[in-house]
């Protein structure tokens, strides 16, 4: 058969694992485009690093421009439109076809959704976000401090909790933390509904740090004037500072392309197909019953992955996708839990706990490590 052509939207999690396992089973023999707007990678939970201080953003970032692979280019181009009738795609420096399209393009953020949170409030799920609260965290020194959620579904959903936790630390550290309170606003009854124990530790983490947990609720609206956070439920929370997690949403054009149900891309579950031929779905943007979480889009890719490799070089193909993954969840003070879900395999997601531990901090700093050096051949 002629060389395989595939074009993939995306160099996150989803798009990196995908680019990787193909261009090591079929090396030069595969033609593959792997398009991002970005110059760089940046792991998700570095946003925190470098919010909180831990890290400078230029050394969270892992520019695209080593990533040499056989059969692999990268392409920093804006994609313009997407026609997954006949794969083919717009960029504003081009176009694309191929015999098999993947859209892993992830999510997008709208703070307009939102009324208030640009005027009041501060989102710190971006990078350019995480950046702008490097220099205003220090400046907080007295008042009340809301961390909000403003919809479902949302990245990563243990991130709320661990800001709410480092911001204790942090404020800690500067001595000004008798000054402050914190508040965390959580759509969810708990904070992670699917492992109990998970919900316990952190539960009891936030008690004895006097952090307010206020669960089964979200942040409609921001009041600039009054300086109010409004819930949906109508209930008012002053603040003095607000860390919010914006509505998020499919890129407009994904929403333009015809691919979208109800908000997202709806995929067979067990392979991540679209209703297109050849055009496949992982990560953020589907509509997939699993947390939008790196992890999870990694392992859909592997069984996009798996499956193209056996039909193209012979072989039995994966098995279903089993929207299984472990999160890691820092609690502060230099430790980190771990929470293992599993999400499809069985009537319900069900989910289990590793105790926060400066064992799995170091697990977690290997899990970077690991897929720089996997994907871009950076030392671990």
């Amino acid at each position: 058969m002629a060389d395989p052509r595939v074009v993939v939207l995306g160099a996150g999690f989803g798009g990196l694992e995908l680019s990787s396992m193909l261009s090591e089973a079929l090396g030069d023999r595969l033609d593959l485009v792997l398009i991002d707007r970005n110059d760089s990678f940046v792991f998700g939970y570095s946003k925190l690093d470098v919010m909180f201080g831990r890290q400078a953003p230029e050394a969270v970032r892992v520019p695209y421009r080593t990533l040499l692979r056989p059969g692999v280019r990268f392409r920093q181009e804006t994609i313009t439109a997407i026609d997954p009738l006949h794969r083919r795609v717009t960029t504003d420096r081009g176009s694309y076809e191929g015999d098999v399209l993947v859209v892993a393009l992830g999510a997008d953020y709208d703070v307009a959704a939102t009324p208030g949170l640009a005027e009041a409030g501060h989102e710190f799920y971006s990078v350019p976000g995480a950046e702008t609260l490097r220099s205003v965290l220090p400046r907080f020194t007295t008042g009340h401090a809301v961390v909000g959620v403003t919809s479902l579904p949302f990245k990563c959903p243990p991130a709320p909790s661990e800001a709410a936790l480092l911001l204790h630390d942090y404020l800690t550290a500067r001595g000004v933390r008798s000054a402050c309170e914190i508040s965390l606003v959580l759509p969810f009854g708990v904070p992670v509904p699917p492992s109990p124990a998970s919900s316990r530790a952190l539960l009891s983490a936030f008690a004895e740090r006097g952090i307010r947990f206020v669960g089964g609720r979200s942040v409609a609206s921001l009041d600039p004037r009054r300086r109010t956070a409004v819930l949906d439920d109508g209930a008012e929370m002053p603040f003095d500072l607000f860390l919010g997690v914006p509505v998020h949403r499919v890129p407009d054009v994904v929403a333009r392309s015809g691919l979208t149900e109800d908000g997202w891309v709806p995929v067979d579950p067990r392979t991540l197909a679209t209703r297109f031929p050849g055009v496949y779905a992982v990560g953020d943007v589907t509509d997939i019953e699993v947390p939008k979480a790196g992890v999870f889009a990694e392992g859909a890719a592997r069984v996009v992955a798996r499956a193209l490799i056996a039909q193209w070089n012979g072989g039995e193909g994966p098995p279903p996708y089993a929207g299984a993954g472990s999160c890691y969840v820092e609690f502060g003070a230099d430790r980190v839990g771990r929470v293992d879900v599993d999400f499809l395999s069985g009537p319900a997601p069900t989910g289990t706990f590793q105790e926060p531990s400066k064992a799995l901090a170091r697990e977690k700093e290997l899990f970077g490590a690991s897929r720089r050096a996997r994907w871009f051949g950076a030392s671990p």
